[in-house]
C-alpha cells in the first residue's frame, strides 16, 4: 500500500490563490519621530534606518512613506524642552502639532495618527504628572512621585484636542491610565471633534522590548518604571478586560503592544471583538533584534520580516505598526 501525502502540491501562482492570510502595504503603519531640534535628521543608533526628523523636514519623510503606498504614519514628538507637566505636548505650537500641520500640507491624503502621552515631554519621563511635582499637583495623602491618574487624564484630553486642531486624523492614547479613553472622548467631543477616532493602546505590556524606542523618543523614566499602569507580561485575560473597558469608554480601534510575544493576545482580542479594527505594534526591540541578526548574516532580513508581519496578520491584526514598513513596502512591491 502506498501512502500519499495530503499536502497540497501547488505552483507559486496557485499558492497565491489559496493563501489563507495576506500581507499588503495597505496593512502597514509607519512610526515617525519629529524633533524640535534643527539640523540634519539624527539617526537612532539602536534602530538602523530610523531617524529623528526635524519638524521642517519631517514632511519629506512622510512624502516618501506615502509614495511607497503606506497609508498612515504614527507620529511621536521630541520637544526642545521638558517640564513636570509635559506642556509642549498640548501647546498649540508643540512639536507634534507643528509636524502634523507640515505633513498634512505636504501629503493631505496620508492618515496621520498621533501618539497621546506625556512620557516624551515630562522631565521625569513618566506617562503622566507626578504627585509633588508642583503646588497644584500635591496630594498630601499620596506618596511623593505617585502618578496622578485623573490629573493626567485631563492633560491627555488637552493633548488630543491640540493634535486634532492641528489636523490629526486619529489620536492614539498610549499611557494605559484608567479612564483615559473616556476622558479623551469627552474632551474631543466638547471641542467639536466628534469625528476624530481613538486608537487605544488597550493592551500595552510592561515589556523589555521598548529599549530602542526610549532612545528614539527620549522618553525613558528617570527613576522607577511603568509597571504600575502597564500590563504584566504573564497576563492574557487581563488584556481582554482592559480592552473591554476601553470599548465601553468609546475606543474606535484597539491595539496590542508588543506584537511578537503576544500573538495569543492578538488572537484572543480578535475573537472577542470581531467587528472592531485591531492594530498590533511590532515594536522597536523586535525591529532591532532582526536588524542586528541580519547585520551578522544570521538570517535573511527580507524573508524574516515578511514572515513576522504575516504571522502578526495571521494572529488577527488588521493593521501592523512597524519600523520595517518602508522596507516591507519595497519587498511586497517587487
Amino acid at each position: 500500500m502506498i501512502l500519499r501525502s495530503r499536502r497540497l502540491r501547488l505552483t507559486p501562482q496557485l499558492r497565491g490563490l489559496v493563501r489563507e492570510t495576506t500581507l499588503e502595504v495597505a496593512d502597514l503603519i509607519y512610526p515617525l519621530f519629529a524633533t524640535a531640534a534643527s539640523g540634519a535628521p539624527r539617526a537612532v543608533s539602536s534602530m538602523p534606518g530610523v531617524s529623528q526628523w526635524p519638524v521642517d523636514q519631517v514632511a519629506r519623510e512622510a512624502e516618501t512613506t506615502a509614495q511607497l503606498g503606506i497609508p498612515a504614519v504614527l507620529l511621536f514628538g521630541i520637544p526642545a524642552a521638558k517640564d513636570p507637566a509635559g506642556s509642549d505636548a498640548y501647546a498649540a505650537d508643540g512639536v507634534v502639532q507643528r509636524a502634523v500641520r507640515a505633513i498634512k500640507r505636504a501629503v493631505p491624503d496620508l492618515v496621520v495618527v498621533t501618539d497621546v502621552c506625556l512620557c516624551e515631554y515630562t522631565d521625569h519621563g513618566h506617562c503622566g504628572v507626578l504627585n509633588g511635582s508642583s503646588v497644584k499637583l500635591t496630594r498630601p495623602r499620596l506618596p511623593e512621585g505617585y502618578l496622578l491618574n485623573d490629573e493626567s487624564v485631563d492633560l491627555l484630553g488637552r493633548i488630543a484636542v491640540a493634535q486634532a486642531e492641528a489636523g490629526a486624523d486619529v489620536v492614539a492614547p498610549s499611557a494605559m491610565l484608567d479612564g483615559m479613553v473616556a476622558g479623551i472622548r469627552s474632551a474631543l467631543d466638547a471641542a467639536g471633534f466628534e469625528h476624530v477616532p481613538i486608537l487605544s493602546y488597550s493592551a500595552k505590556y510592561a515589556s523589555g522590548f521598548y529599549g530602542p524606542f526610549r532612545e528614539a523618543a527620549g522618553g525613558a523614566p528617570k527613576q522607577g518604571d511603568r509597571s504600575s499602569h502597564q500590563m504584566d507580561p504573564a497576563n492574557a485575560r487581563e488584556a481582554l478586560k482592559e480592552s473591554a473597558l476601553d470599548v465601553a469608554e468609546g475606543a474606535d480601534l484597539l491595539m496590542v503592544k508588543p506584537a511578537l510575544p503576544y500573538l495569543d493576545v492578538i488572537r484572543a482580542t480578535r475573537e472577542r471583538y470581531p467587528d472592531l479594527p485591531l492594530a498590533a505594534y511590532n515594536v522597536s526591540g523586535e525591529y532591532a533584534m532582526v536588524k542586528a541578526a541580519a547585520a551578522q548574516g544570521w538570517l535573511d532580513e527580507q524573508r524574516a520580516v515578511l514572515e513576522i508581519l504575516t504571522g502578526i496578520r495571521r494572529a488577527g491584526a488588521d493593521l501592523v505598526i512597524t519600523y520595517h514598513a518602508k522596507d516591507a513596502a519595497l519587498w511586497l512591491g517587487a
